[in-house]
C-alpha cells in the first residue's frame, strides 16, 4: 500500500497529461500511487494514461461512466485511494521533483491535517510568468474563508489527522474540501518553497474571475451557510486578495 495517493481528474488533456504524469514519476519520493479519473475524454487522454500505466503500475486509470465534472472525478479517485496522505494535482499542472519529499517532511514536522506550498504560473508553452506565489505560514477556517492561498496542485491532506475526506459537487470543490477539514478545528500549514507549476489556459479558473467570484459567493451562502453580513465581509477580503494575486501573474 502506497503512503501517498495522488488524486487527479482528467478531461481532454492529451496535450499535457504525459508531461504531468512524468512530473510525478520524477519525484524524489517514490512511495505513491497516481489515481487518474478520466471524465469521458473524447481525445487520446485515456489511451495515454493506460499506456503509461502498463509500464508503471503506480499509475492507475479510472474511467468515469459519464461526464460529471472534476468534483465527481476526484471523488472516484479518493474512493479507491489507499494512502494515508492525499495529494492533489490537476492533469495539466506540474510538480518539481522534490515536491512530495519536502512537503511530507514539512507535514510530519507540523502534524498538519492540511498543508500547501508556494508555486509559480506557466502558460501552455511552459513559459513562466510573474513572481513566486508565496503562501502564509498558516490558515484557520475563518482565515481561509477570506483567502486564496491553497492552490489545488499544492495541497496535501493527512487522513489520519484530518478525518473523512469527501468532495462537494460545486464549483471550487477543492476550496470546499479545505474548508471542511479546517472547520473541524485543524489549522493548515504553508511551506513557502517553490515546488509546483500551475498552468493557466483559456479554460483555467484563474482566467475567468467573474465565474470564480460566483462560485465563492455560492460556497459562503449555500455550502458553509454563512450569514449575509459575514459572507459580504469574507467576500470583500477574498476579492481583494484574488486581485492582488492576479497582479503577481
Amino acid at each position: 500500500m502506497s503512503l501517498v495517493s495522488i488524486i487527479m481528474p482528467s478531461w481532454n488533456v492529451e496535450r499535457f497529461i504525459e508531461e504531468t504524469i512524468h512530473s510525478v514519476q520524477a519525484q524524489t519520493f517514490g512511495d505513491w500511487e497516481l489515481l487518474i479519473a478520466d471524465d469521458c475524454s473524447t481525445d487520446r487522454t485515456p489511451a495515454i494514461i493506460a499506456e503509461i500505466g502498463e509500464r508503471d503500475p503506480r499509475v492507475k486509470l479510472i474511467r468515469m461512466p459519464e461526464n460529471g465534472g472534476p468534483a465527481l472525478a476526484r471523488q472516484a479517485s479518493i474512493d479507491q485511494a489507499q494512502g494515508r496522505y492525499l495529494a492533489f494535482l490537476d492533469s495539466d499542472d506540474l510538480w518539481l521533483p522534490a515536491k512530495l519529499e519536502r512537503q511530507l517532511a514539512f507535514a510530519r514536522e507540523k502534524r498538519a491535517a492540511l498543508s500547501y506550498t508556494a508555486f509559480r504560473r506557466i502558460d501552455e508553452a511552459n513559459t513562466m510568468s510573474g513572481r513566486l506565489i508565496e503562501v502564509p505560514a498558516s490558515l484557520s477556517y475563518n482565515q481561509l474563508l477570506k483567502n486564496t492561498s491553497i492552490a489545488t496542485l499544492t495541497a496535501l491532506v493527512d487522513r489520519e489527522i484530518s478525518g473523512p475526506v469527501a468532495m462537494t459537487n460545486e464549483g471550487y470543490d477543492d476550496f470546499c474540501l479545505w474548508l471542511s477539514v479546517l472547520k473541524r478545528g485543524h489549522v493548515a500549514h504553508g511551506l513557502n518553497e517553490d515546488l509546483a507549476r500551475y498552468r493557466v489556459r483559456g479554460s483555467s479558473v484563474s482566467s475567468r474571475p467573474m465565474r470564480s467570484a460566483k462560485w465563492v459567493w455560492n460556497i459562503y451562502r449555500n455550502v458553509e451557510k454563512l450569514p449575509l453580513l459575514k459572507s459580504a465581509w469574507c467576500f470583500g477580503h477574498w476579492a481583494a486578495r484574488a486581485w492582488l494575486k492576479r497582479r503577481q501573474f
